[in-house]
C-alpha cells in the first residue's frame, strides 16, 4: 500500500535553501542539499508569490534548470525555460506545456520565518557500479595514487576513486593540467617501477596526456591512463569532445581498450595493470560516461595479482653466459655501465664491480645509482654528453664494457668499439644499435651474482679513480672562480647543491642547459634516486615529476606492502630552469593544496640556454630564444610556498638551507649566467 501523503511528509528531512528574502520574485537559482556523502541539486523558483523545488536537471540533456530563467509571454503565461535548448516548464509544477509526459519531479517546500525549506527523502543507498569494482581491482593490485582532472565524463569513475580515497586505500592528487599528470604517474613509475593513474576527462583531456604517456614508454615505465568518453549512444557522429581515443593511444599504448557493460570488468583493470607492469609501460582504459554508473552488484568480485606476475629473475642461457666468463676472464681492466633499467638490481652490480676493482660508470638516466668518488671509491660519474671526463678517461682506457641496463643512446657515447658484454632483462634493449660480442638476456640481479663467481685477473683501478677525481675536482674549481657579471654559474650553484641536498633525496630534473650543469657538476651520494625524462627529453617534466616522487614517498600510508618503506619520508628536489617550469608553474599550487614538501631550485637565466647555445654551435643566429618572466619566487610565495631570490653567491646556501628547513613547497629562484655551463 502507498503512503499516505503525511505519512510521506514523515519520512521528510527538511533542508533551510535560502533566506526569507534571498530569491526575488521571478528569479530562479540552484540550490546544493547535502545528503550524506552526495549532494542533490534543485532548482528553487519563486513565481507569483510561491516558491518551487525542482529536480535541477532538464530531462532533454541534463541541462542546469537552476541556471535558466522565468519568463512570460504576452497573454502572461510564464514559463522556466532551460538555459542550454530552451525547453519549458511550468515553474512550480515541472510540467511542461502542451501536456507531454517529459516533466521534471519536484519537491515539498515551506516558506518559514528564517528561510526557504525543500523536502527530501534520504538518498537511497549506494549502489555499487562497475567503476566501483575496478577501483576496487586498483586498490587489490597496490594502485596507491592517481593523477588528473575531475570533470564531465568521468564523474562516475572519479567517484569511485573517490569511495576508495575515503577508505584510506589510495590518494587523489587533483592537478592543473593533465599534462602534469601523465608526467607525474611516469616519474612515479621511473622511481618504484609500480604504476600509477593518470584521470582525464575524453577529447582534449584524454589528447593531454599523450606526452607524459611517451615519456612512460620509451623510458621503460608503468603508468595507467585513465580517460573518460562520450556516452556510447552518441558514438561516430561526432558529438561534442568525441575522438577516437582508442586510435589517439594505440600507439603509445599497447593495451588501449574500451570499458563496455559486458566486459568483464575486474579482469580488464587487471589485465591493464598486469600489462603496464610486464611491459613497463602504458595501459589505457577508455570509460565512457555511460557505463561508468552501470550497476556491478554486490557479489561481483574485484581482480586482484594473485597468481598473476611470473617470477622475472631469469637466468641467462648457458652458453651466453660462458662467452661473457671467457671474455671477463681475459680482461684486465674491465669497465662496468650501468643505466637506468639497473636501478633495482645495484646491490648485485656493486658486488662484482667491487669483486673486479672495476670503476661503474653511469648513464645520464642512471646517475645516482652508485655513490661518486669518495663515497664508492669505484663510482665515476656520469658518461655522455652531459657527464665528467672521469668516466670518459676510463672507457676510453678499458679493455672490456659490461653494460647492465643501458641503452646505448647517442648522448650516452658508449662506445662500439670496445669489447663489450650487454645485460637487459629486455631482449628487445639487446644489441639495439649495434653489434655486441656478448649479448645477455636475463635479469640484471641474477647475472651479475653469476659473473661475480668467473676467476678474474684484473687489476686494482681504485687508485686511478681516486687521481681522476682530483683532476675533475680542480678543474670545477677553477670554473667556479669564472663571473661575466652577468649571473651565478652553475659550477658554483651545483658546489652548494653538492654540500646541502640530503644524502637521500629523491630529485627529479627538468631539460636543458640545468639538466646538463646538474649530470656533470653534481655529485652523488650513492643513496639518492633522479628521475628524468630521458629519451623523450620533454621540457616541463621537472615539477609534476618531483609531485609524482612526493607521492611514492606516501605510498606506504597506503599499502601494507613493506617495499614502499624504501620511499618513505625522504626528501623530493627539483631541479629546472626557467623555461622548463614555465610549461607547468600553476603546478605550483597543486603542491601547496596537498601540502607537499618539495624543495625546487630554479636556474633563471631568461633564456632558453640550450637552444642557444644549439644555435651557435651551428652558426645559426640566436633567434627566439629569450624570455619574459616574472619574479618567480614572488609568485610561488602568492601561492602559499616560500619563494627566495638568489642574485649573490654569498646568499646561496642560506637560501638553499631555508628551503630545505621549510619542510613544504619551497621555490629557490637563482639567477644564473646562460654561458657559465
Amino acid at each position: 500500500m502507498a503512503d499516505s501523503p503525511n505519512e510521506r511528509r514523515v519520512q521528510l528531512t527538511w533542508h533551510r535553501v535560502a533566506l526569507p528574502d534571498e530569491l526575488p520574485e521571478g528569479r530562479v537559482m540552484t540550490v546544493a542539499i547535502e545528503q550524506g556523502d552526495t549532494v542533490k541539486q534543485v532548482c528553487l523558483t519563486h513565481h507569483k508569490g510561491q516558491y518551487g523545488a525542482l529536480d535541477n536537471a532538464c530531462p532533454h540533456q541534463g541541462g542546469p534548470l537552476g541556471e535558466g530563467s522565468i519568463e512570460c509571454n504576452d497573454d502572461g503565461e510564464c514559463m522556466l525555460r532551460c538555459p542550454w535548448h530552451g525547453w519549458d516548464f511550468d515553474p512550480l509544477t515541472g510540467k511542461p506545456p502542451g501536456g507531454y509526459d517529459d516533466g521534471i519531479e519536484t519537491y515539498p517546500v515551506e516558506s518559514r520565518a528564517d528561510g526557504i525549506y525543500v523536502g527530501l527523502e534520504g538518498p537511497p543507498p549506494h549502489e555499487r557500479t562497475v567503476t566501483d569494482v575496478m577501483a576496487e581491482t586498483m586498490v587489490n593490485w597496490d594502485v596507491t595514487h592517481v593523477f588528473g582532472m575531475v570533470g564531465h565524463s568521468n564523474l562516475g569513475l572519479a567517484d569511485a576513486i573517490r569511495r576508495r580515497c575515503e577508505a584510506g586505500e589510495m590518494e587523489y592528487i587533483g592537478i592543473r593540467h593533465e599534462g602534469a599528470a601523465a608526467f607525474a604517474a611516469s616519474a612515479f613509475g621511473k622511481l618504484t617501477g609500480r604504476p600509477a593513474g593518470c584521470l582525464t576527462i575524453a577529447g582534449p583531456g584524454a589528447t593531454n596526456l599523450l606526452t607524459g604517456c611517451w615519456d612512460a614508454r620509451v623510458d621503460r615505465a608503468p603508468l595507467l591512463a585513465l580517460t573518460g568518453q562520450v556516452n556510447q549512444q552518441v558514438f561516430g557522429p561526432g558529438a561534442f569532445q568525441e575522438l577516437p581515443l582508442k586510435d589517439a593511444f594505440s600507439a603509445v599504448a599497447d593495451f588501449s581498450h574500451l570499458c563496455l557493460p559486458g566486459s568483464n570488468h575486474a579482469e580488464l583493470m587487471s589485465l591493464a595493470i598486469r600489462h603496464s607492469i610486464n611491459h613497463s609501460g602504458p595501459a589505457h582504459i577508455i570509460f565512457p560516461d555511460d557505463v561508468q554508473t552501470d550497476p556491478a552488484g554486490d557479489d561481483a568480485p574485484p581482480g586482484s595479482p594473485e597468481g598473476r606476475l611470473g617470477n622475472t629473475r631469469i637466468s641467462p642461457p648457458a652458453d651466453a653466459l660462458a662467452d661473457a666468463r671467457r671474455l671477463l676472464g681475459e680482461s684486465k681492466r674491465p669497465v662496468i655501465v650501468v643505466g637506468h633499467g639497473a636501478r633495482f638490481e645495484m646491490d648485485a652490480v656493486t658486488e662484482l664491480a667491487e669483486k673486479l676493482n672495476a670503476p661503474v660508470l653511469t648513464t645520464f638516466k642512471g646517475k645516482g645509482l652508485i655513490g661518486d668518488f669518495p663515497r664508492h671509491p669505484l663510482g665515476c660519474g656520469v658518461l655522455g654528453r652531459s657527464g665528467t671526463p672521469v668516466a670518459s678517461w676510463f672507457m676510453n682506457e678499458c679493455d672490456l664494457l659490461i653494460v647492465f641496463g643501458a641503452s646505448f643512446s647517442n648522448h650516452t657515447g658508449i662506445t662500439p668499439k670496445k669489447p663489450t658484454i650487454q645485460v637487459d632483462s629486455d631482449r628487445s634493449q639487446l644489441a639495439r644499435f649495434h653489434g655486441i660480442d656478448v649479448p645477455l638476456w636475463g635479469d640484471i640481479g641474477v647475472t651479475a651474482h653469476l659473473l661475480t663467481q668467473t676467476p678474474a685477473r684484473t687489476i686494482d683501478q681504485r687508485p686511478e679513480v681516486e687521481q681522476r677525481w682530483a683532476i675533475w675536482r680542480a678543474e670545477k674549481q677553477s670554473r667556479q672562480r669564472d663571473d661575466r657579471g652577468q649571473g651565478i654559474g652553475s659550477p658554483v650553484l651545483f658546489d652548494a647543491l653538492n654540500r646541502l641536498v640530503p644524502e637521500d633525496a629523491i630529485l627529479a630534473v627538468d631539460v636543458g642547459n640545468n639538466t646538463y650543469s646538474f649530470g656533470r657538476y653534481f655529485e652523488a651520494s650513492g643513496r639518492q634516486a633522479v628521475l628524468m625524462s630521458g629519451y623523450l627529453g620533454s621540457i616541463g617534466f621537472g615539477y609534476p615529476a618531483a609531485m609524482g616522487a612526493w607521492a611514492a614517498t606516501r605510498a606506504h600510508r597506503f599499502s601494507g606492502d613493506p617495499f614502499w618503506h624504501r620511499f618513505k619520508d625522504r626528501p623530493v628536489v627539483c631541479i629546472t630552469g626557467d623555461g622548463g617550469f614555465g610549461q607547468y608553474p600553476w603546478e605550483v599550487n597543486t603542491a601547496v593544496l596537498h601540502g607537499m614538501n618539495l624543495t625546487h631550485i630554479l636556474l633563471n637565466n631568461n633564456e632558453l640556454g640550450k637552444i642557444s647555445k644549439e644555435q651557435r654551435a651551428g652558426a645559426w643566429e640566436v633567434w627566439q630564444t629569450t624570455l619574459s618572466n616574472p619574479n618567480i619566487a614572488e609568485y610561488v610565495s602568492s601561492c602559499g610556498g616560500l619563494g627566495i631570490r638568489v642574485e649573490k653567491v654569498g646568499a646561496l646556501d642560506e637560501a638553499i638551507g631555508a628551503a630545505f628547513e621549510h619542510g613544504g613547497v619551497s621555490t629557490v629562484e637563482v639567477m644564473t649566467d646562460a654561458a657559465l655551463v
